[in-house]
């Protein structure tokens, strides 16, 4: 399709990004924030990869979805995604629980949180809507994806990931024809349909959605009105529709070699920390260094990242790591880890496969390993983390993989700054 049809669909299409939930398999980490508000990539935040995937799309119409603890995701919006022009017709609108129902009436489901918005949607009469989750890490061009969607006559497509028959039955998966067209579509399946052609793999929903706007109202209006639904996406308005209209299944395939491109769901402690620690590889699949495809954000002015002392015992070195600014290795010794603004790393303490949030200071003769440390920890001297599971989990959060998360509650500590 040529590219200026392809921009005529963009600019006709209104992102909503689903920014509400809490995430609580990340434990003590959205305690006091949205999921889409936890820092990730040494600078960042989760919310910052759809975003950016809009505005590098050329969707320039979004709206966020909020509604658990949304403090700090909304400042962060306000501080790194107001550069947006509102005469051009550009915006990133926090659009929290309209209450259509009852005062006391919250996102009851993916759904109804379009719903609620319905009457927003309208009167800005888009051609398409692109409903996005807003705790994934990956970057997508939209474009190609609505470009599709049109190609295809479709009334609704899904954005869809190859992934094993095991992994699949965590996800949404479909079930579809040689044409990519869905034919079933059920929730973390025991037995998951196969792809065509393939006896191992099946293709999983990304929570990704390109709707023909008339037809995305109609079902939301009909959902609303249906006894007994969840009205969540996955489990009433896609069952819903795919016998009578065209469901079309959107790979999410590198264009050049074909394979499934990077996507990650950092649900839970074990794959926040693992996602992180890709990073810090040679040649990390996730690439922040592609200055064709930048994730924007806003971080904070900060002076640049120092290492001081250099004697033999107190020698400040990070190797194999990421350093974000404002950073300070007084003397340690940092390996294999990311470390987000604002850190201080004091003398005589080693830091190995660590990811420490903004803020956090850890004190002298310390030894921590495999740990996440919060946004503010003060890590008393001496304090050793991460050579003793057992010890470790009578104070902190231990996960199953054998991370452990530390934050200021655990500490005792009480924050003097918003998160």
């Amino acid at each position: 399709m040529p590219d200026h049809l392809v921009s005529h669909l963009t600019r006709n299409t209104i992102a909503l990004i689903l920014a509400g939930g809490r995430g609580s398999r990340l434990m003590n980490m959205t305690d006091w924030r949205a999921k889409p508000a936890v820092p990730f990539g040494g600078k960042f935040r989760i919310i910052d990869f759809p975003l950016s995937n809009c505005v590098n799309s050329g969707i320039r119409k979004i709206g966020i979805l909020t509604q658990y603890k949304a403090d700090s995701l909304i400042r962060h919006l306000q501080l790194g995604w107001g550069f947006l022009t509102g005469e051009f017709g550009e915006y990133v609108h926090i659009m929290p629980a309209q209450q259509r129902h009852s005062e006391d009436s919250w996102y009851k489901g993916t759904a109804d949180a379009v719903f609620q918005n319905i009457d927003i949607l309208r009167a800005r009469n888009p051609d398409y809507v692109l409903v996005l989750a807003g705790d994934h890490i990956y970057k997508m061009d939209y474009a190609a994806m609505i470009a599709d969607h049109v190609a295809r006559n479709a009334d609704l497509t899904i954005g869809c990931i190859e992934v094993s028959l095991q992994e699949a039955t965590a996800f949404g998966v479909m079930g579809v024809d040689e044409n990519r067209r869905v034919r079933a579509f059920v929730e973390k399946p025991e037995n998951p349909p196969v792809m065509p052609g393939r006896t191992d793999t099946a293709l999983a929903s990304m929570g990704i959605y390109v709707f023909n706007a008339r037809f995305l109202f109609e079902q939301l209006i009909k959902d609303a009105d249906t006894p007994g639904t969840s009205h969540d996406f996955g489990k009433d308005i896609i069952p819903a529709v795919i016998d009578k209209y065209l469901v079309n299944a959107y790979p999410f395939l590198d264009m050049q070699s074909g394979l499934q491109s990077y996507w990650r769901d950092v649900g839970t402690i074990d794959a926040y920390f693992e996602a992180n620690m890709e990073l810090i590889g040679v040649k990390p699949d996730l690439n922040l260094y592609d200055q064709s495809w930048p994730i924007w954000t806003y971080q904070e002015q900060t002076p640049p990242a120092k290492f001081v002392f250099d004697d033999d015992n107190r020698r400040g070195s990070a190797v194999d790591s990421m350093v974000s600014g404002g950073c300070i290795i007084s003397g340690a010794s940092v390996r294999h880890s990311l470390l987000f603004s604002n850190v201080r790393v004091n003398s005589f303490t080693t830091l190995e496969n660590c990811i420490v949030l903004p803020q956090a200071n850890i004190g002298r003769n310390c030894r921590i390993k495999r740990a996440i440390i919060e946004k503010g920890c003060e890590i008393p001297e001496g304090t050793v983390i991460g050579e003793n599971l057992a010890e470790d989990a009578k104070k902190y959060h231990v996960s199953p993989g054998g991370i452990v998360l530390v934050t200021p509650d655990m500490l005792g500590q009480k924050l003097h700054f918003v998160r």
